[in-house]
């Protein structure tokens, strides 16, 4: 018995860990420990989605496989109409969905690191390639060698982020407008967008557009915004060609009941989580300030719930260590190409920051 070849050279993604790891590791209990290093939202899911799970009805029952309820308030909150919406397992199932229903063995995808880590990986599962257009050192795009790339190359798909992760920088509009008009697909990983602009990002998103173009695909999640993460549940707009293929080849129960219903709960409370976004979105505003006044940071500008920051005369690999054994504090740091001295910070609880910078200080 063999496995496929392409598999035993697939390097694995590296995830975050969970809490209960991370306690054990230190000694800490969870409480102890403050997590600033995966994007989730500190404030949880909303009383009444969690109030909610545990009134569940019919856990035992099969989901609905078109999450028919689901998509109705979606289509309402991203006014575009539901035949357009398709719900997945969080975003990264539609991701990996996307990748099997376009690349046989030798395609390529196109993305622009340092970006989201899943469009390489999946592209490798697939036994495909990932052509990669870096971004230039102030993260902004290379719009002339990705023009290239996609002459010389001709992608399957093109996948870029806005807000780009882990940077936090937005796509400008004649930026996009010249991305989407581009021979090949574009997938736009909106995973952020709550948290740049105003209304919950609705006034800077493309989502509306899908129905109007033939090679554009949002991707959004409940996982930041909505502090559903742990529930995986995300969502894309996709054009009307592609939804037959997509309805056919997707895993016929692949949204869970629990985190359906969390997402209708979120959804039914919107203005409660504009709320939370922008509690979150003022104390971006005070760590990024208190960041600049740490000598050995220098931190990026950034539209999402999380702040990168390069790191001079220090070791950004000791300095993670050292946040994390000393303080309990753990943030992520990437060790790739053009990032090996950066940090990630995610933005948290005031209490978070606070702790966050007397450790800083101290150090």
């Amino acid at each position: 018995m063999k496995i496929r070849a392409h598999l035993e050279s697939l390097p694995p993604y590296t995830p975050i860990e969970p809490f209960e790891v991370l306690s054990a590791r230190l000694g800490r209990s969870p409480d102890q420990i403050i997590k600033m290093d995966a994007n989730e939202n500190p404030y949880g899911l909303l009383p009444a989605a969690r109030e909610a799970l545990g009134r569940l009805d019919f856990p035992h029952i099969y989901p609905d496989p078109e999450s028919r309820a689901l998509r109705t308030l979606l289509a309402e909150f991203t006014r575009v109409p539901a035949e357009y919406l398709l719900a997945g397992s969080g975003a990264d199932e539609l991701i990996d969905l996307l990748m099997r229903l376009f690349l046989e063995p030798n395609d390529c995808i196109l993305s622009c690191p340092p970006t989201f880590g899943m469009y390489a990986f999946d592209a490798e599962l697939n036994a495909a390639r990932c052509i990669e257009v870096p971004r230039r050192a102030d993260f902004s795009l290379d719009m002339e060698s990705i023009r290239k790339g996609v002459e010389t190359y001709r992608p399957k798909m093109f996948f870029i982020t806005s807000p780009n992760n882990p940077d936090g920088s937005l796509i400008d509009p004649k930026t996009m407008d010249e991305l989407l008009s581009l021979p090949t697909l574009v997938v736009l990983d909106e995973a952020y967008i709550e948290f740049a602009g105003e209304n919950l990002g609705s006034n800077l998103s493309r989502i509306r557009e899908v129905p109007s173009r033939e090679n554009l695909v949002v991707l959004r999640t409940f996982s930041k915004w909505a502090g559903l993460a742990g529930l995986r549940i995300g969502y894309g707009a996709f054009p009307l060609w592609l939804m037959p293929t997509l309805w056919k080849s997707k895993q016929p129960y692949n949204v869970n009941v629990a985190a359906s219903v969390a997402a209708q709960i979120s959804l039914e409370h919107v203005d409660e989580l504009e709320e939370v976004v922008l509690r979150l979105k003022n104390e971006r505003t005070r760590l990024f300030a208190a960041l600049q006044e740490i000598p050995f940071l220098k931190p990026y500008p950034t539209q999402s719930n999380f702040i990168l920051c390069r790191i001079v005369e220090r070791d950004a690999a000791g300095l993670k260590t050292r946040l994390a054994q000393e303080y309990g504090i753990f943030v992520r740091y990437f060790n790739k190409p053009g990032l090996r001295d950066h940090i990630r910070i995610s933005v948290g609880r005031p209490q978070d920051t606070d702790a966050l910078l007397k450790a800083l200080k101290s150090i």
